[in-house]
């Protein structure tokens, strides 16, 4: 039997970097959180401590943030291709480099009527997400996108039901044909650089694209369950954007409970109910399309190795 050094990246995790561009009186804000990771043969740094070939994590946070000035923050997308080809191409011992980032997203404050030109009011309504792999030198280098959002606190009163579910001796679940569904949604689409080069891309336009469309088809499908309007929502953004492979979600469901309020007398027509954070139902799904390019380390995350 032999021991043996498995798989193994090192990266600077959660650098926060927030970008102001001040090139007129209206300023504009891009607050991220950004995370590297690179891989290639470290082996001698486990091995016998040797850190010849290893380009420190501090090195990787200042080019982080020197990025943000040097490349600009036109996307979460674009600076992260910037940053995981730089990585790839100019550090000769890097053969892959991954960056995660998420964006907190500002608005300007709005005084006396008027948008402020250089305050600005945080905006809670979801976190957007970006990863971006590169390995490879040269002509056989590959590169994988994949966009995203998370937190998308999302809730409808009605148009969602549940029933003719699989009941043993344990099931105490009332079927019901109107019940609240909402959830805080988890989104991330992977982009294939299928018919489009990845800087023919609007980033930003595809983000709110998407967006647009989880909520419409999350507003108006008559749900079944869950599962159903997941799959119904990755349909239609894959009918809508040819260069994306694929779409995954992760939904808890926040269950909200009608309240018994017959003690006292009061009539309860799904109108009091009572939210239980926990334990939730958590549903997770991937819609793709049935020949989408092979995913690569697409989705291995740079926070570790599974």
């Amino acid at each position: 039997m032999a021991i043996v050094l498995g798989p193994n990246q090192y990266g600077k995790a959660e650098n926060r970097v927030v970008r102001i561009t001040r090139d007129s009186a209206r300023h504009e804000i891009r607050d991220l959180n950004v995370s590297t990771a690179l891989r290639g043969d470290f082996s001698a740094a486990h091995l016998v401590g040797d850190q010849s070939q290893v380009l420190p994590t501090d090195t990787q946070k200042q080019t982080a943030y020197s990025y943000a000035k040097e490349k600009g923050v036109s996307s979460i997308e674009a600076y992260g291709l910037e940053l995981a080809r730089h990585f790839v191409d100019d550090v000769v011992p890097v053969e892959g480099a991954r960056v995660e980032i998420e964006e907190y997203a500002w608005e300007h404050a709005v005084v006396d009527g008027e948008e402020h030109e250089h305050t600005f009011v945080r905006l809670g309504q979801e976190v957007r997400t970006a990863s971006i792999t590169v390995e490879g030198k040269g002509a056989e280098q590959k590169t994988w996108v994949i966009g995203g959002l998370k937190d998308l606190v999302i809730l409808k009163s009605t148009g969602s039901e549940f029933h003719g579910f699989l009941k043993d001796e344990y099931t105490l679940l009332e079927p019901t044909t109107d019940r609240v569904m909402a959830t805080a949604l988890v989104a991330q689409w992977r982009f294939a650089e299928t018919g489009v080069a990845w800087e023919d891309i609007d980033w930003n336009d595809v983000y709110a694209g998407v967006k647009r469309i989880l909520i419409k088809k999350f507003a108006t499908i008559q749900s079944l369950a869950l599962q159903q309007t997941l799959y119904e929502m990755g349909k239609a953004v894959l009918e809508e954007y040819a260069f994306i492979a694929e779409i995954k979600f992760s939904a808890p469901n926040k269950h909200h409970f009608l309240y018994n309020l017959e003690t006292f007398g009061v009539e309860n027509n799904n109108e009091v109910f009572h939210a239980d954070d926990r334990p939730y139902g958590l549903i997770q799904a991937t819609v793709m399309r049935d020949d989408a390019p092979d995913a690569g380390p697409a989705w291995t995350p740079a926070a570790n190795l599974a």
